[in-house]
């Protein structure tokens, strides 16, 4: 390993590292990008798919996932953040894509995603104009809700949940639990390459204990032994069409917005991680990040992939291991794109149980909200920063521990009260301009 006279990191943004440590950091990270294969899996199981559906759903999503994180790291000239910040199929996208294939199948959600794609990139150039309005406890605060948004999908995984109404079982806690403990105690005591691999050695120690405790781990692994080496891709009728519905055009408008208020906080977070020594943020980055991220949902649209979306775990794991470089990013999107083709192996992955990827979850969601409460306490403190961030707080997580109530509400309610991070930030950006009317209004008197 590279004696860095920088210990900050053990491999910079811009540091290639060597080959072994490149592909061992790329494979970790690539075992949290396939905790979100469940969802083409889910989507094409709640739309009555065949198994060759299936595995062509999982390969384009792959593809878009892959491709995107290439793009979003590498730094093309005019797109792409350059930070380590993969890309996974998107969760924001989730339910409104179940609604979409209800309706119209993949043809009609294929194309309400190169929509969501389009206003993406388009709303990406504002982020250079939005200086004034995210100072740094609002932006602290963004980070922090990256973190908080990935709660209910960790614990729920800790528990081995995958429905509401499952059963739930010790012995998945205790399998979570000891994933968890081990991956703590390698980043807390490890020292080089156990330090640096905490996570995959948790993954690894999770999944040996899981095979004795839970009896449905062994008989995942038949799953694998069903599956072809190699495969292309089955290119039915559904995969020839797109179509659009104008009735989903605002709704899908608006999660395009979402996921982009989603993105911005993942690339502040990958930026603070990645540069803590910059004083401001710098939007340029951000803009150019979230350009990609736009481009990347539009292309999953188009090639037939569910949409995909910035990871905030993988960001909070490179905050956790002080792994930042970007070419880890790039190699473990290049290593999901040929696995893309590869069905056994992609099975073999996807099979890690649901408890051992709970508490990978949870490890690196501890570092995104302590990463933005630090950012966002690093200030003075007065009362109109009480108000913005409790009032936001207070409102934006309720979407998350009251979703009935806002099913019932009116449209425009529902419209902006969509999930606790988009909810906290739009509040937060407005309350702060609300709260300190008084201070620019003088600001301004005094110019004159």
């Amino acid at each position: 390993m590279k004696n860095n006279k920088n210990k900050k990191f053990e491999y910079t943004v811009n540091e290639v590292p060597p080959v072994g440590h490149l592909l061992v950091s790329s494979i970790q990270h690539l075992l949290i990008m396939f905790v979100s294969l469940s969802f083409p899996v889910i989507f094409a199981s709640q739309t009555n798919a065949g198994p060759q559906f299936t595995a062509s759903l999982i390969t384009f999503s792959m593809l878009a996932a892959g491709l995107g994180s290439i793009i979003q790291s590498v730094g093309l000239p005019f797109i792409g953040s350059k930070y380590l910040c993969p890309n996974i199929c998107g969760p924001s996208y989730f339910s409104l894509s179940l609604s979409a294939g209800w309706i119209g199948g993949l043809p009609l959600l294929r194309g309400m995603i190169i929509i969501a794609g389009l206003v993406e990139m388009i709303l990406a150039p504002i982020v250079q104009k939005l200086r004034k309005v995210f100072p740094t406890y609002v932006t602290g605060l963004v980070v922090a809700m990256v973190g908080i948004s990935v709660i209910k999908v960790s614990v729920t995984s800790l528990f081995g949940i995958s429905i509401r109404g499952d059963a739930i079982y010790s012995r998945n806690l205790v399998v979570g639990l000891i994933s968890l403990l081990v991956m703590v105690f390698c980043n807390i005591w490890g020292k080089g390459l156990i330090k640096m691999y905490c996570l995959l050695i948790g993954l690894l120690a999770g999944w040996i204990i899981a095979l004795i405790m839970l009896p449905e781990a062994l008989g995942d692994l038949q799953i694998v032994k069903g599956k072809p080496i190699f495969a292309l891709p089955y290119i039915g009728s559904e995969f020839k069409k797109i179509t659009f519905d104008l009735k989903l055009l605002i709704p899908f408008i608006v999660i395009a917005i979402s996921g982009s208020l989603k993105s911005f906080g993942n690339l502040l977070a990958a930026q603070k991680i990645s540069e803590p020594e910059l004083e401001k943020t710098d939007f340029v980055p951000i803009r150019k990040g979230l350009l990609a991220d736009g481009l990347s949902t539009a292309l999953a649209g188009l090639i037939g992939g569910l949409a995909v979306d910035t990871s905030s775990s993988n960001i909070g794991l490179a905050g956790a291991t002080k792994v930042v470089s970007r070419w880890i990013s790039v190699g473990a999107g290049t290593i999901f794109v040929i696995l893309a083709f590869f069905p056994q192996i992609t099975a073999a992955f996807s099979i890690i149980p649901k408890p051992v990827l709970g508490a990978a979850i949870i490890f690196t969601g501890c570092f995104m909200i302590c990463t933005g409460l630090l950012e966002m306490f690093s200030e003075s403190w007065d009362q109109r920063k009480t108000f913005v961030v409790g009032i936001s707080l207070f409102l934006g997580l309720s979407t998350a521990f009251l979703p009935d109530v806002y099913a019932r509400a009116p449209h425009i309610i529902q419209t902006f009260f969509t999930d606790p991070l988009p909810t906290t930030t739009i509040l937060a950006v407005i309350l702060n301009q609300i709260f300190n009317l008084d201070l620019q209004f003088k600001k301004n008197n005094s110019k004159i």
